[in-house]
């Protein structure tokens, strides 16, 4: 697969704009097929599983949500509640600064660093109703603070703070899952490259929409990286996850930070841990905002399942050897395609992805 071009396709329409002219239709590159449009859940009454860290039976209960759901949701994990808040309070302010301020931060396919309105560089393809911010973080080496906006003031000390703690929590989650595999606590993490992963934020503006039920804020997929640290926006639902034939609207509970399974860790577990379609609706009273952190595996490291599980288990592997670098063009190249990514990369064994 070549890599990303340096422009995109078509010009960029950035949907905050669409969304504060008035405008009571939607473009018509925003509707999506009848089958795709979104529906609210029959289970209304169903959520993903919620984990206190500090629980006696976390490690149980983090396992059965890896293999089961995929997604969990984690309070009680030792990131400040005031520093969560400040997070998404900078970008918002940043999302509403004048729109001259946001395009000089204007992205390109290449990196996708920046400010962005669209996945992908398929010309004609249906677009979603979202804009999106995306910045790094480790390697130290891609972090460049002139690429993060110098407005509002803060944000920049804020989001320093902020990337430090996650990638903390990250860690710590990275042994307990490494354990729940019956693997020593640092297998997973030395799999990624030890202290020399990967990592990386996306903050999500999903704006007002005349016509949610014809469109969605981020189409169905799977995240192609290692694990996802989601601070969701507490006071305006969207995050679906598919649950057999059915979405399931998340209900976030106070601060806490939803995790979900990349298709990395489903590669190295060998599909023990799954990485589950998930989607975004978009609403027509209010707005929202969510910062998706993605700790990924150093970009050039080979990820394959883990030999100590294909020995304990007696199994095949189900995934041939890829880096991660070769696996995420894939997305970055056709955009959100459910789990399609995966299925590409698992020459194996074709008709090995069922988890969803």
């Amino acid at each position: 697969m070549k890599s990303p071009r340096d422009n995109w396709p078509e010009p960029i329409v950035r949907v905050q704009s669409l969304s504060e002219s008035g405008i009571s239709t939607i473009p018509t590159k925003y509707v999506k097929p009848l089958n795709e449009r979104p529906s609210l859940s029959k289970l209304s009454d169903v959520n993903i599983p919620t984990i206190d860290l500090e629980g006696s039976s976390n490690c149980e209960e983090i396992s059965e949500a890896c293999r089961d759901w995929g997604f969990f949701q984690v309070v009680n994990h030792g990131v400040p509640r005031e520093l969560m808040d400040e997070a998404q309070q900078v970008w918002r302010e940043f999302f509403h600064q004048p729109m001259d301020v946001k395009q000089s931060y204007g992205n390109t396919p290449k990196t996708y660093e920046g400010y962005g309105s669209r996945l992908g560089v398929e010309k004609g393809a249906i677009l979603d109703w979202s804009d999106y911010y995306f910045l790094h973080y480790l390697p130290g080496y891609l972090k460049d603070h002139n690429k993060w906006p110098a407005l509002p003031l803060s944000l920049r000390k804020v989001m320093e703070e902020y990337s430090k703690q996650v990638v903390n929590f990250g860690g710590r989650l990275m042994k307990i899952l490494s354990e729940n595999l019956g693997l020593k606590e640092d297998v997973l993490q030395n799999a990624f490259g030890g202290e020399d992963i990967g990592a990386c934020l996306r903050i999500n503006f999903y704006p007002k929409c005349p016509q949610p039920d014809l469109t969605l804020g981020l189409s169905p997929h799977s995240d192609p990286g290692g694990m996802t640290i989601l601070l969701p926006d507490h006071h305006v639902a969207g995050l679906q996850v598919r649950r057999n034939a059915h979405w399931i609207t998340v209900k976030p509970a106070s601060h806490a930070f939803i995790v979900n399974i990349g298709d990395q860790i489903q590669i190295l577990s060998n599909s023990i841990y799954k990485s589950i379609e998930h989607r975004v609706m978009v609403n027509s009273a209010e707005e929202r905002i969510s910062l998706a952190f993605f700790y990924n595996p150093k970009s050039d490291l080979m990820i394959e399942p883990v030999k100590e599980l294909l020995t304990t288990h007696n199994v095949s592997p189900l995934y041939p050897p890829r880096t991660f670098d070769q696996y995420r063009l894939y997305i970055r190249t056709k955009g959100p395609q459910g789990k399609s990514q995966l299925g590409e990369s698992n020459k194996l064994n074709p008709q090995h992805d069922k988890c969803n």
